[in-house]
């Protein structure tokens, strides 16, 4: 398999992913959080490689978190506030920043950031054959 078709495979998982766990938790989803999901999973790699080896686990999932948060933030400007699509609104809930983001998912997206730094380090280990880290957790 190529490296493009390793990396969309990647982005297509994270993407329906991100869907799978928003129908869950609210019965629908939208096509913009396929592209969000996509992209915060090809990050999460991303994040661990800026980070290096010796990263701990809580500290890539601090810098998903925010991470994951930030592109949620971005979509949610371009989406919702460009296109009026509103696809999501938080202005209701506590902590929000513009109805785009709130401070109940970002906690949500660093939990839920090492089930996916695992499953990223999986994929790249069967589908481009790297080498499968080793985790710290402090």
């Amino acid at each position: 398999m190529s490296q493009i078709q390793a990396y969309i495979m990647m982005f297509l998982t994270g993407g329906f992913l991100y869907c799978g766990l928003e129908i869950f938790a609210r019965g629908y989803s939208h096509i913009s959080m396929l592209l969000a999901g996509g992209t915060c999973f090809l990050l999460v790699g991303a994040v661990q490689h800026i980070l290096g080896p010796s990263a701990s686990l809580l500290s890539q999932m601090l810098f998903c978190g925010i991470m994951i948060t930030t592109v949620e933030f971005i979509f949610g400007m371009v989406v919702n506030r460009q296109m009026h699509l509103n696809v999501w609104d938080y202005s209701g809930q506590q902590y929000n920043f513009l109805g785009q983001i709130c401070l109940l998912y970002t906690n949500l997206w660093f939990l839920l950031s090492c089930p996916m730094i695992l499953l990223h380090d999986f994929m790249e280990f069967v589908l481009l054959d790297s080498r499968f880290p080793s985790y710290r957790i402090f």
